[in-house]
């Protein structure tokens, strides 16, 4: 992501497509994984849960990479479980979008997956 172009354009496309995933009313099951997909990737979190009529997320954050091996099962992974109140899920995510070039690289993947027209973003 070193094309500094393209990465205002990836963070541009995914600024807006979280504010169009912000309805007033229910939120789509896509939109809803994009907002899982996007608070992962921001708190390194393992279970992401919306309840957006309380306004509130839970998560399970996890502590120390280290002790996660993809080529093992992992039966214990540090994590602390937490549960987030928000005044604005647009402003929320937006505070949750990261600017680093591994999270551009990520969005990029995400802007790619929800296309609805047939442009795609060459990355």
């Amino acid at each position: 992501m070193e094309n500094s172009s393209l990465r205002r354009r990836v963070l541009m496309e995914i600024e807006n497509l979280v504010a169009s995933s912000c309805p007033k009313q229910k939120v789509p099951q896509k939109f809803e994984n994009l907002h899982v997909a996007i608070l992962k990737n921001h708190y390194n979190a393992t279970d992401v849960i919306f309840d957006y009529h309380r306004k509130r997320v839970v998560l399970d954050i996890v502590m120390d990479d280290r002790d996660y091996d993809p080529k093992t099962i992992n039966l214990y992974i540090p994590t602390l479980h937490a549960n987030l109140w928000f005044r604005n899920l647009y402003d929320f995510l937006q505070t949750c979008i990261d600017r680093d070039s591994k999270s551009v690289a990520f969005y990029a993947g995400l802007l790619q997956s929800y296309q609805n027209n047939g442009m795609h973003l060459v990355v």
